[in-house]
């Protein structure tokens, strides 16, 4: 029997109806039913000593949840912005009734013998080295997504965690949500019959970051440590936080921001261990013209033998697709899975009659939720020393990084080119999505948006193929080249020793 297409299926209004009562009602299942207050049973040297690498944005969050783990004590905050810093510190003190350590330079935690785990998130081109160094020092680590900023880094995490021993989690806490877990084990179960495509969207309203310039970063920030293993470049963007994140050098764009987490949900659903044998991206930095160069929006497609993983990223205003904006479809021949953000979603079968629902009401937010569930199977993981308990061990961090920056590389390396070219690439690359129909949607978004794509061509990337065992590419030596980067001195992320 032919397997499901949103052409052919999601046009039921009555189905976009069930997904929506779903996905916008806080329907989601944890392990706690709120995010827990501190716990301060255990002994402070009894606990697991933390350290948290960066603690602006999403370090913050971590900050909060590990300090409110019974088992463990945060012992260092680490920031290369000393206004930050010291003002988390001072927060966490008012909070929790300690005042931990501030450093600028986390060089010097991985030097105490007593620190135990180090959480980094830092930006995305930190992420490698500093769990490299984490590790070599003999801590455990949980690493925010994506673990890295290119394939090479990705590979190294994991020849580093396993040469040293160390439980190393990835910050994809979709894995400990029980709605996800469900929906996953419910696909896997064969009850929507065969499933070879899933398809993620990260539908994600991403406005300029203001024109490229020349501009000095805040002075409480040390730029060389900021910069570390990157080359050095000026900053090119009006504001210093965060933007970096819509500029190659430092980020990845959306794909692997927002996206890895869909990205990882697909690649799970599946049942795919590997990187993908083949992709092509297509798309553009379109609707403004701004310092950003990553694409705001994106089309890739992963073919892994008979399966397909395509990914849409769009930030520019959107409808959602099957009432969603952020989320992962899974197409059977007996019916769909349509999952929601963070763990809300429903099954229905051909008919488009919703035959089952994953996650319940709770309290609090299921992001924060997810994410102190997530810790919990970290730190759990940590004392049993069994790598079987982590949801989401370093390797599975890897990959569904690597499939982001597999599209990047096809992106970047791409030409100019017509509607017709797109679709002509498209078709040729077949899998088990109707491609053209992506595209003809991608094109009504841009339009929607005053986008004229008879004045500006979006890219039409290059078809990649790989060997997944390898994670090499057998086709293209630049693209082969693009799997790492430049270092400099003293940072360089290193091939791990036997």
């Amino acid at each position: 029997m032919p397997h499901l297409t949103r052409r052919s299926f999601l046009s039921d209004s009555a189905i976009a109806a069930a997904v929506l009562a779903t996905g916008s009602s806080s329907r989601f299942i944890s392990n706690a039913a709120e995010s827990p207050a501190a716990d301060t049973s255990a002994a402070p040297n009894d606990r697991l000593q933390v350290m948290i690498c960066g603690v602006r944005s999403r370090g913050n969050d971590h900050v909060r949840l590990f300090a409110k783990h019974r088992e463990c004590r945060v012992r260092y905050l680490c920031d290369v912005d000393e206004a930050i810093g010291q003002n988390r510190i001072d927060q966490f003190e008012k909070q929790f009734g300690y005042r931990p350590k501030f450093i600028r330079d986390m060089r010097q935690g991985f030097d105490d013998k007593d620190l135990d785990i180090v959480v980094v998130a830092t930006p995305n081109h930190w992420h490698a080295l500093a769990g490299i160094w984490a590790m070599q020092a003999g801590k455990d680590v949980y690493v925010e997504k994506p673990v890295s900023h290119n394939i090479y880094e990705g590979q190294r995490l994991v020849d580093t965690a396993r040469k040293y021993q160390k439980v190393c989690q990835t910050g994809t806490q979709s894995r400990s949500l029980a709605g996800a877990i469900a929906a996953v084990d419910y696909v896997q179960s064969g009850r929507i019959g065969d499933v070879k495509l899933a398809r993620g969207l990260c539908y994600n309203r991403r406005k300029s970051i203001g024109t490229a310039g020349v501009f000095e970063p805040p002075k409480s920030v040390d730029y060389n440590l900021w910069v570390g293993p990157a080359e050095m470049q000026p900053v090119t963007r009006p504001q210093f936080h965060y933007d970096w994140h819509w500029q190659y050098h430092w980020g990845n764009g959306d794909i692997n921001n927002q996206g890895v987490h869909q990205m990882d949900v697909a690649r799970w659903g599946l049942g795919i261990d590997s990187l993908s044998d083949s992709v092509i991206s297509y798309g553009g930095r379109l609707g403004y013209v701004d310092a950003g160069d990553t694409a705001n929006t994106q089309v890739a497609i992963h073919q892994f033998g008979k399966k397909t993983i395509v990914f849409e990223v769009r930030g520019l205003e959107t409808d959602p697709l099957f009432e969603a904006k952020i989320g992962d479809i899974f197409y059977g021949t007996e019916g769909i899975v349509a999952l929601a953000n963070w763990g809300a979603g429903v099954a229905l079968d051909r008919d488009g009659k919703v035959v089952e629902h994953f996650g319940q009401d709770v309290k609090g937010s299921p992001y924060e939720i997810g994410t102190a569930d997530h810790i919990r199977n970290f730190v759990g993981a940590v004392k049993s020393r069994n790598l079987r308990d982590l949801n989401a061990e370093i390797r599975e961090g890897h990959l569904s990084a690597g499939l982001g920056h597999a599209a990047t590389i096809s992106y970047r390396l791409g030409k100019p080119a017509s509607i017709g070219e797109v679709k002509e690439a498209a078709e040729a690359f077949g899998g088990a999505d109707d491609n053209v129909e992506t595209l003809e949607r991608t094109v009504a978004h841009l339009k929607n948006n005053g986008v004229d794509l008879n004045e500006i061509r979006m890219t039409l990337g290059a078809v990649l193929k790989m060997d997944a065992k390898t994670e090499t590419f057998t086709n293209h030596a630049v693209a082969n080249a693009m799997l790492t980067r430049k270092y400099r001195k003293t940072f360089e992320v290193d091939k791990t020793e036997s």
